[in-house]
C-alpha cells in the first residue's frame, strides 16, 4: 500500500524539523565547549561556574570567588548540556560564567591580557553551524 502524498510531506517536514533541532543543539553545545576550553584554569572554579538557561542570562555572582576550591567542571557541563538538550528551535540559550572574576578573565585587567573566551567562541557560531550541518548531511547521505 502506498503512502499518500500528504503523509509523505508530513514525514519530510517532521524529519527536517528534527534535523534542524539536532543541528541547533549540537552547534550550541560546541560553542559552549569552545568557550569553556579557553577559560584559564587555576583551580577550575571559573570554568565550572558555567550556567545555562532558556529564560534569562545567568548573572555574575560577586560573592562566588572559589578561593582554593577545586571545582567540578564535568558536573557544570552536564547541567548546561541538559538545558541545551531541552531547547527548542527559536529559543535563546543563555550561557554565562558566574564566578566573580570572569569579567576580568574575559576582558582582561592590569595584570592579565583579555582571554575573550566567550566573544571568540560566539564569533565562531556561523562556522560551527556550518560544520555541524555538513556532518549531519553526511550522516543523512549514508
Amino acid at each position: 500500500m502506498s503512502t499518500s502524498f500528504s503523509a509523505q510531506v508530513s514525514d519530510w517536514v517532521r524529519e527536517t524539523e528534527d534535523r534542524m533541532t539536532r543541528v541547533f543543539r549540537q552547534s550550541a553545545q560546541e560553542v559552549v565547549s569552545a568557550a569553556a576550553n579557553r577559560v584559564p584554569i587555576d583551580t577550575g572554579f571559573a570554568r565550572a561556574s558555567v550556567l545555562a538557561s532558556t529564560s534569562a542570562m545567568p548573572s555574575i555572582d560577586p560573592n562566588k570567588k572559589g578561593a582554593g576550591t577545586p571545582a567540578n567542571f564535568a558536573a557544570a557541563e552536564a547541567e548546561v548540556s541538559l538545558v541545551i538538550a531541552g531547547a527548542k528551535i527559536g529559543q535563546t540559550i543563555f550561557v554565562g560564567w558566574t564566578a566573580a572574576y570572569v569579567g576580568a578573565l574575559e576582558y582582561g585587567h592590569s595584570k592579565q591580557a583579555p582571554e575573550g573566551f566567550v566573544r571568540l567562541a560566539a564569533q565562531r557560531w556561523p562556522a560551527i553551524v556550518a560544520e555541524v550541518s555538513a556532518r549531519a548531511e553526511m550522516r543523512a547521505g549514508e
